[in-house]
C-alpha cells in the first residue's frame, strides 16, 4: 500500500493524515479492507503501536469500521467526503486603513537582502563580527539568566539598565538624564513606531531630512502622517527649508546625517531648537552611530542643548553591539513619559528582561566601553581601507562624502544615469560584489546617483579586493580607467 508521510509532527499523526487522504481521494475504496497492523508496520518501517494509534484515530473519526476477527474496513465514502477540505478563494478581508497603508510600504523595507550570499557584500547595517564580544556577551547572558526574575519586567525597562544608560550618556554624549526619563525599546524602529502612535494623528505633518532612514519614513507613512522633507547640505538639515507652520515632528540625525554623512552645525542645531519652541512641535534626534568618530571625540548630542523640553533622543545597541539584540533606548521630555510608557506596555509589555539584565551587567563592568574602543579602531582601519581602495581603483569615477564617522561611506557617481547605476549594481552582483543605490533613501528622485557602501562586516583585505572588483566593473561599463591605473580621488 503506497502512502507518503509529510514529515510534520508525530508519526502516528502523519500516518493518520496519509490514510485519510488516500480514502478521501478514492485510492482506497469504501468497503476495502486495510492491511493488518503488523503488515502495514513492516511495509512502512514503523512500529506496530504507531499503526495501531492511526487506525484507532480513523475508527474514532468514522473513516474505518471494525469487524470482529476480520480487520478494519473503509467506511462509506460519502459520509467521509463531507469532511474533505474544499479549496476556496479567500474572501476579501476588510482591514483597517492602517493595515492597508502598512501593506503598501512593507515589502519595500529591506531591498537588497537577497545579496546576502555574495562574497563581498557592502550592505549597510551588517554587523561588525567580534569574537571577543561574542564571548563576553555569552558570559553576561549566562550570569543574567542565573539570577533572572521570571515575572513580567517593568515596561519602561529594568532600572539597572536605565541607570547604566544615563551614566553612559552623561559621559559620552553630554546628556543629563535620570532613569525615569529613559524608556527601553526594541530598537530604533520601535522608537519611531511609538512616536507615531503617541504624537501623530493621521494627516499631521512629519518632516524628515532628505535623504533619510527609510524605516522611519515607512513607519510614519503607514500611520497616515503627511511626510515632508527638507534637504541637507554640508551643515546638515537646512532649517530654512522647514515648513512655516503645521509641523508636528522633525526627525534628524545631527551627529552623522544618515546617509549623506554631514555633521549638523551648532548654528543649525540652535535654529532647529528655536523652530521647535516656536512651532510647539517635537524633535526626534536619532543618534544611530554617534559613538564612532575617527577624527575627534564623540560630539555632544543636540538634546544636551535643549532648554524647552522638545527633543526626544533615541539610541540603539544594534550598531554598537549587534542587530539581533533588538534593544535601544529613548530619553523622553517630562510631558511625554507617561504616554510613551503606556504605549510601550500596550505594544509588548516590555523588552526581554534577561537580555536587559545582561546588557546592564555588561555596561556596568566596563565591557561595553571596552568593546566600543576596540570597535572604533577596527572600523577606522576598514574605513581607511575603503577610502584607499576607492582612490586606487575607482579613480575620478566617484566623489566620496567622508564625514570621518560611522560605518559607511557614500560614493557619488557624477554624470551617471539611473539606468547606468542599475547596470553597475547588476554587474557587480554577478561578480560577487553587493552594491546598493542611495536612491531609496530619498522621498522622491535623488538629485544624482550614488552608492551607500557599508564596510563594517568586511576585513581590510576583503575591502581592498571588493574595491578592485568595483573598479573593474566601472571600467567595463566605460565609467573609469582599468583597475590599477593611478587616479586622483
Amino acid at each position: 500500500m503506497y502512502l507518503e508521510l509529510d514529515g510534520n509532527g508525530p508519526l502516528y499523526a502523519q500516518l493518520t493524515r496519509a490514510l485519510k487522504a488516500a480514502i478521501l481521494a478514492g485510492r482506497v475504496a469504501a468497503g476495502s479492507r486495510l492491511p493488518a497492523t503488523r503488515v502495514l508496520a513492516r511495509e512502512m518501517e514503523l512500529s506496530r503501536n504507531t499503526v495501531l494509534a492511526a487506525y484507532e484515530q480513523l475508527h474514532a473519526e468514522g473513516f474505518l469500521l471494525g469487524k470482529v476477527g476480520s480487520g478494519s474496513y473503509v467506511a462509506s465514502i460519502e459520509a467521509a467526503r463531507a469532511t474533505r477540505p474544499v479549496a476556496r478563494v479567500a474572501p476579501a478581508t476588510p482591514v483597517a486603513r492602517y493595515a492597508k497603508r502598512a501593506r503598501e510600504v512593507f515589502d519595500r523595507i529591506i531591498p537588497g537582502r537577497q545579496y546576502k550570499g555574495l562574497r563581498f557584500n557592502l550592505q549597510y547595517g551588517l554587523p561588525l563580527t567580534n569574537p571577543a564580544l561574542t564571548s563576553a556577551w555569552r558570559r553576561s547572558l549566562a550570569q543574567a539568566s542565573a539570577h533572572a526574575e521570571l515575572d513580567y519586567p517593568d515596561p519602561q525597562g529594568l532600572l539597572a539598565l536605565r541607570t547604566q544608560v544615563c551614566d553612559y550618556l552623561a559621559r559620552r554624549r553630554g546628556i543629563v538624564a535620570a532613569p525615569e526619563d529613559v524608556l527601553i525599546v526594541s530598537g530604533t524602529q520601535q522608537a519611531f513606531f511609538l512616536a507615531a502612535t503617541v504624537i501623530i494623528e493621521p494627516g499631521e505633518s512629519v518632516v524628515l531630512e532628505d535623504p533619510h532612514y527609510r524605516g522611519a519614513r515607512q513607519v510614519f507613512q503607514a500611520h497616515g502622517a503627511k511626510v515632508e522633507v527638507a534637504g541637507v547640505d554640508g551643515d546638515g538639515l537646512i532649517t530654512d527649508a522647514l515648513p512655516a507652520r503645521g509641523t508636528r515632528l522633525v526627525v534628524v540625525t545631527p551627529s552623522h546625517q544618515f546617509p549623506a554623512g554631514a555633521v549638523m552645525s551648532l548654528a543649525r542645531r540652535l535654529e532647529l531648537l528655536d523652530y521647535a519652541a516656536r512651532q510647539r512641535c517635537w524633535i526626534m534626534e536619532d543618534d544611530y552611530d554617534g559613538e564612532f568618530r575617527y577624527d575627534a571625540h564623540p560630539l555632544a548630542a543636540m538634546q544636551s542643548l535643549d532648554r524647552h523640553g522638545r527633543v526626544i533622543y533615541i539610541g540603539s545597541f544594534s550598531k554598537t553591539l549587534f542587530p539581533s539584540l533588538r534593544l535601544g533606548y529613548m530619553v523622553l521630555p517630562p510631558g511625554l513619559r507617561q504616554a510613551f510608557v503606556a504605549a510601550k506596555w500596550f505594544c509588548d509589555r516590555g523588552c526581554p528582561a534577561i537580555e536587559q539584565a545582561a546588557l546592564a551587567r555588561f555596561m556596568g563592568d566596563g565591557g561595553f566601553e571596552r568593546h566600543l574602543r576596540d570597535a572604533a579602531k577596527t572600523l577606522k582601519q576598514r574605513r581607511n581601507a575603503m577610502l584607499a581602495g576607492l582612490r586606487r581603483y575607482a579613480g575620478g569615477a566617484v566623489e566620496v562624502a567622508d564625514s570621518h564617522a560611522g560605518m559607511h561611506l557614500v560614493a557619488w557617481l557624477p554624470g551617471v544615469s539611473r539606468a547606468q547605476c542599475e547596470k553597475l549594481i547588476t554587474l557587480a552582483a554577478e561578480r560577487g560584489l553587493g552594491l546598493y543605490s542611495i536612491h531609496p533613501y530619498f522621498l522622491g528622485r535623488a538629485p544624482r546617483e550614488g552608492l551607500l557602501l557599508g564596510y563594517a562586516s568586511l576585513p581590510p583585505a576583503d575591502i581592498e579586493a571588493a574595491m578592485r572588483v568595483f573598479g573593474a566593473c566601472l571600467a567595463d561599463l566605460g565609467m573609469a580607467r582599468r583597475p590599477g591605473t593611478a587616479a586622483a580621488a
